[in-house]
């Protein structure tokens, strides 16, 4: 018996060092990213071609108004918006060529989002682009997006990722993820950014040198976290990504627990993919002196934050009827930890809006729904696990 007790006693023990590493690595960042960036500038001396780029799979209302508001983006240089049309009806794209966005159809039997650039950029590499800006269908780029991404490629930099940020927040449900989203960006990309870190890409809003990017998808694979992949891919080259924390690219979010869930399900997928991918070459890049390579495995072994949330709350009730593992003070004092750490990285004018009060009742339900996604991760290797769009309006601008 007192076998069995000493290795409930381990277990937990072992699970208090792993949440422990959670809470550090999140508050460090968390602090750190209380601390300022430089301004975006946005004046420069040349001016280069840019394809604003939206891979698009089966998206035939939201994608009219994203590539409307994309032709009339101001910028002082030339650019072009491209739509890479999978799935798309003949009458969409009808639509997209007379609004004067230039239309490239793709077909494959998997669908990924890295094949479709791919295969587009491919058709358009003799176009003269310099810059590759990559955009979700329901993306809208804030006043001077371009002329600010253009003034930091001036200056070196081969990758950028903007500041992509909530577009509605008209539910409790959207406010509640826009909430999640500013915590990303405060926690892995300005928090990184403040130390000199690269930030985590995040899908949509980021920039690429044309050929830089097209050499990186010739090579990227089948995977359902082609962001993620693309993170590691450029940590191996030991190229650093720029991040403009006051360059805005406004982004639907979700509005309801199933589709939550759904999203969820691609991310928690892809996170497992690259943590068994490259947790063993993380440690040996490190000893070669590739800390970018490694800080970003590291991120792959940190449990999703809303089940990190959930569990500590668990594990602080449990300690006062469990005598195995760490006391009680050490599990409240990580539950504690956690709550502040989600509390400094909201944005301040969230808390003047009556709506985050309602959205943390949601919290209980986007628990449920990380659950219900872990079980289901089989379900985004089979299928292209798209997030269904609406069209919204920007109420969310700074």
């Amino acid at each position: 018996m007192e076998i069995i007790y000493s290795i409930i006693n381990l277990f937990f023990w072992i699970l208090g060092v792993y949440l422990f590493f959670n809470c550090l690595y999140l508050a460090f960042f968390a602090v750190v990213g209380l601390f300022s960036l430089p301004k975006s500038q946005k004046t420069a001396i040349n001016y280069k071609k840019i394809a604003v780029l939206f891979p698009t799979y089966q998206e035939n209302f939201v994608i009219i108004e994203s590539v409307r508001a994309a032709l009339n983006h101001q910028y002082n240089g030339s650019f072009e918006v491209i739509v890479i049309a999978d799935g798309l009806l003949p009458e969409t794209i009808s639509v997209l060529k007379n609004l004067g966005a230039n239309v490239v159809e793709v077909f494959f039997e998997k669908s990924t989002k890295g094949k479709a650039l791919q295969f587009a950029m491919s058709q358009l590499k003799d176009n003269g682009f310099d810059i590759a800006m990559i955009l979700d269908v329901d993306n809208v780029m804030s006043n001077d997006c371009l002329n600010y991404l253009n003034h930091s490629f001036e200056g070196g930099n081969k990758v950028v990722q903007a500041h992509r940020t909530a577009k509605n927040i008209d539910s409790s449900f959207a406010f509640l993820d826009a909430c999640n989203e500013e915590v990303n960006n405060h926690i892995y990309r300005k928090g990184q950014a403040v130390i000199g870190l690269s930030p985590a890409l995040i899908g949509s809003g980021m920039a690429f040198d044309y050929g830089y990017l097209l050499s990186l998808l010739n090579n990227i694979g089948e995977t359902v976290g082609e962001d993620k992949q693309l993170d590691f891919m450029i940590a191996n080259d030991k190229v650093s990504i720029a991040y403009l924390n006051d360059v805005y690219v406004y982004d639907e979010k979700v509005e309801n627990a199933a589709v939550f869930t759904k999203q969820r399900t691609r991310w928690i997928a892809s996170q497992i993919e690259f943590l068994k991918k490259y947790a063993f070459e993380g440690f040996a890049q490190l000893f070669k002196g590739n800390v970018e390579f490694f800080n970003k495995t590291i991120q792959t072994f940190l449990m999703p934050r809303i089940l990190l949330l959930g569990l500590l709350f668990l594990m602080a009730i449990q300690s006062f009827f469990n005598p195995f593992g760490p006391f009680k003070t050490f599990w409240i004092s990580l539950f504690i930890s956690i709550c502040l750490t989600l509390l400094i990285s909201v944005p301040r004018r969230f808390y003047a809006d009556k709506r985050l009060y309602i959205a943390l009742l949601q919290i209980p339900r986007a628990m449920f729904g990380m659950v219900i996604a872990l079980f289901s991760i089989g379900k985004a290797k089979k299928s292209f696990m798209v997030t269904p769009h609406r069209n919204k309006t920007i109420e969310n601008k700074d």
